[in-house]
């Protein structure tokens, strides 16, 4: 599948101001089944300078500085895509991790204890115990592959995905009472339940081009919940889905704050909050 992505997005300021270095996490991170071509990356007012670097957690991100004054900020991607088919379910897991599941325990999940000092903020949760016996109730099989699904499914099911305009995140547990959430939040409640029973998981931002999506999921959040000998395995509940080729990563983060394309301040007097502005178009060719 090749697809042509062009993505803007555009801040209008009450006022002159001045820009503080800025991070921008909108190229693509590397997968087996992504191919990138023509990459651009324009940012209004040119930047004094730009380099490109990498996140504590290894996402690509470009660095940018600035001189002067300005009313604006337009930050335009403009890039093409080969995406490979792949079954997202081709895999095998560490015999260790499968041998130590135990379903009928309170943390039916255990990793080895090597492994933890890297993926202790993968498993800090909220302690909340309804989104817990949420989890464990869709927890009747030895299967951990068939347990994931049936809960990506639940969630789907039970919660009504709905499009929010604001950019705040709600909490894992205002989307469990609303019985609704955008991607986003509903990413961030399965991430939730996934790390109370003893799962890794992390918050995925990206792009996602499915003709099963609504208009307004193409610019989407979703999840990877970590597998010993499988990976990071990508679970969107607001569809129900395994992450498939159809995905295509930015950022992934234990902190979803972590994964925003655009990172950054501005400076001056009498500030007053600015106004955010996104396009994006995704097209096969």
């Amino acid at each position: 599948m090749r697809l042509k992505i062009q993505h803007t997005t555009t801040y209008e300021y009450q006022k002159s101001v001045r820009l503080n270095p800025h991070h921008f996490y909108l190229k693509p991170l590397q997968r087996n089944y992504l191919e990138i071509n023509a990459y651009k990356l324009d940012i209004d007012p040119k930047p004094e300078g730009v380099n490109e670097r990498y996140s504590i957690e290894g996402n690509p991100y470009y660095q940018a500085w600035f001189t002067g004054e300005t009313e604006n900020m337009v930050i335009k991607v403009d890039f093409e895509v080969n995406t490979s088919h792949f079954n997202p379910f081709l895999f095998l897991m560490d015999q260790w991790f499968l041998q130590n599941f135990n379903p009928e325990a309170d943390i039916p999940f255990s990793y080895q204890q090597k492994n933890l000092p890297i993926l202790q903020p993968y498993l800090t949760h909220s302690n909340n115990n309804l989104l817990k016996s949420y989890a464990l109730e869709k927890l009747r099989t030895k299967d951990p592959i068939q347990f994931l699904t049936q809960l990506n499914a639940a969630i789907h099911a039970d919660w009504h995905h709905i499009i929010r305009e604001e950019e705040n995140l709600w909490s894992a547990a205002r989307t469990f009472a609303a019985g609704k959430g955008s991607c986003r939040d509903l990413s961030f409640m399965l991430i939730e339940m996934l790390r109370h029973v003893g799962l890794a998981a992390r918050f995925v931002s990206g792009y996602a081009f499915n003709p099963e999506l609504e208009e307004g999921h193409e610019l989407h959040a979703w999840v990877e919940t970590y597998l010993p000998g499988a990976g990071w395995v990508g679970l969107d509940p607001s569809l129900g889905l395994m992450a498939d080729e159809h995905y295509i990563p930015l950022a992934a983060s234990f902190l979803p704050e972590n994964t925003l394309p655009v990172h950054g301040s501005f400076g001056g007097e009498n500030l007053k909050p600015s106004t955010l502005h996104t396009t994006l178009s995704i097209h096969p060719f």
